[in-house]
């Protein structure tokens, strides 16, 4: 690429750094170049294990090193994608090194704004993200709060990020971790129901892989449908349910095993764990 090329380029986004090389912020990493918004020569991530700088070498083309102060001195946008219990070390650590000129945005989960500020102590331009896991395969449901004093134009860039892995929400903060008991849980949600499928196949003679490749990718068009259609979910199921046949005949048992509020609940179950976690 040439150095005109990589100047066009950066006008998208400045400088990101990665404090935490793991499968989130690599994948994120990657979104974000295969996206234009960057080139891997300026992304730079920190971690101490050498097998998750490895890892995100290799897929990024991005450098890696052990420091984080290195990565926070030689970076713009600050992604603070360590474990949520190792993120009051590590800016205490950089407490120092992240000035007004850094956006910091927190993909830790349950860490709250307050948390992020008072380990900072003055205030900066933050952000706090909730995604999950299929931002992996670029398919995630993130959503995200600012803080401190981010911007408008701080908001427009991470969603601009976001959007590079799948789709992206700003939302108020208090509202997170509802977005946590329903999409950050819920690809397990959605693996249970593939599961079970399946075993509904196994049990009527149907093999093993079949039917679990059947299940996966009847929830995946289904789910499509949805969002390309934007169709309400219950017109969608009465266009499948024809008068006195089969469907129909399924949705009456889920209706009396109660599916429906069993989904709702394990929402509920969720967003509060997630409340208590925040809180603690």
């Amino acid at each position: 690429m040439s150095d005109t090329q990589t100047t066009t380029m950066n006008t998208v986004l400045p400088r990101v750094g990665f404090i935490g090389a793991g499968k989130m912020a690599t994948a994120l990493a990657r979104g974000i170049c295969l996206a234009g918004l960057t080139v891997a020569e300026d992304l730079l991530a920190a971690d101490v294990l050498v097998g998750a700088r490895r890892d995100f070498e290799k897929v990024t083309g991005a450098k890696a090193v052990e420091s984080n102060i290195a990565v926070a001195n030689a970076s713009k946008i600050l992604v603070i994608s360590v474990k949520p219990q190792h993120v009051k070390h590590v800016l205490h650590e950089l407490r120092g090194h992240i000035t007004a000129e850094h956006l910091v945005i927190s993909i830790a989960a349950g860490v709250t704004l307050k948390t992020l500020d008072e380990a900072l102590r003055d205030r900066h331009r933050l952000v706090r993200v909730m995604p999950n896991t299929p931002c992996l395969i670029g398919e995630s449901a993130s959503a995200f709060c600012i803080g401190g004093t981010a911007t408008a134009d701080d908001a427009k860039l991470v969603e601009l990020m976001l959007s590079s892995v799948g789709i992206a929400f700003q939302l108020p903060e208090i509202t997170l971790d509802a977005v946590t008991g329903l999409s950050g849980s819920g690809p397990a949600y959605a693996y249970l129901m593939i599961e079970a499928l399946s075993d509904g196949g196994v049990r009527m003679g149907l093999p093993r892989d079949i039917a679990t490749r059947l299940a996966a990718q009847t929830l995946l068009g289904a789910a499509k449908m949805v969002l390309e259609t934007r169709e309400h979910p219950g017109a969608l199921k009465d266009a499948v349910a024809s008068p006195g046949g089969t469907t129909i005949a399924g949705l009456h048992a889920l209706e009396v095993g109660g599916l429906r509020g069993t989904l709702m609940n394990a929402v509920q179950a969720a967003t509060l764990r997630s409340r208590e976690l925040s809180q603690s």
